[in-house]
C-alpha cells in the first residue's frame, strides 16, 4: 500500500511539473492579428501564439457571415490588450481559451449575441451558450437571418467531400 501512495505522489508531482504554467493562470496579452472570428494571434511574454475561442465556432471566411464575424471580432479585440483565461490545448493540438476584454466581457459571448457564431455542442458552459445562440436565432441576427445557415464543421466536411451548399 505505501508503495502505491508513493508512486501516485510521484506521478502527480511529475504531471504538475510538466503542465505548462500558462494553463493555470489568467494573463494579459495583445491581439496582433484576427484571422477569423474565433481565431487570433496574441503576443505575450515575447512570443506570438495562435489561439481559438473556447466553446464557439464562427463561420469560415469563405462562408456567409465569415468576413463579418472577423470584422466584428477585430472591432472588439484588434490591436488591444485582452485577458486570456483557461488556456489549454484541445485534442487537435490547438490552443483554446476564453478571451475577455479588460471590462470583463467575453468575446465568445459577444459573437454569439450578435448571431455570428454557433455554440459548440460539447461546450463546458453548454446551456448558457446555447441560450445566447437561441436568442440570436429567434431575433434573426447575423447568420440567423439565413433560413438554413450551415455550421462550419458541416461546411468543411462537405467541402472536403466535394459537395457545395447553396448559401
Amino acid at each position: 500500500m505505501p508503495i502505491r501512495l508513493i508512486m501516485t505522489g510521484v506521478v502527480l508531482a511529475v504531471a504538475a511539473a510538466a503542465w505548462p504554467a500558462w494553463a493555470w493562470a489568467d494573463f494579459t496579452a495583445r491581439v496582433v492579428t484576427v484571422h477569423e472570428g474565433d481565431r487570433f494571434t496574441i503576443y505575450h511574454d515575447g512570443r506570438k501564439e495562435t489561439i481559438y475561442l473556447k466553446d464557439i465556432d464562427c463561420p469560415e471566411l469563405k462562408q456567409p457571415f465569415g468576413k463579418q464575424a472577423r470584422r466584428v471580432a477585430a472591432a472588439y479585440v484588434g490591436n488591444r490588450d485582452v485577458v486570456i483565461r483557461a488556456l489549454k490545448q484541445d485534442r487537435q493540438g490547438r490552443k483554446i481559451a476564453e478571451v475577455l476584454l479588460v471590462d470583463g466581457r467575453n468575446i465568445a459571448h459577444e459573437l454569439l449575441n450578435e448571431g455570428l457564431a454557433w455554440s459548440r455542442p460539447q461546450s463546458s458552459d453548454g446551456q448558457g451558450l446555447k441560450d445566447m445562440e437561441d436568442l440570436a436565432r429567434a431575433a434573426h441576427k447575423g447568420l440567423w437571418a439565413d433560413p438554413n445557415p450551415v455550421p462550419p464543421w458541416k461546411w468543411n466536411a462537405a467541402k472536403n467531400a466535394g459537395r457545395k451548399f447553396s448559401n
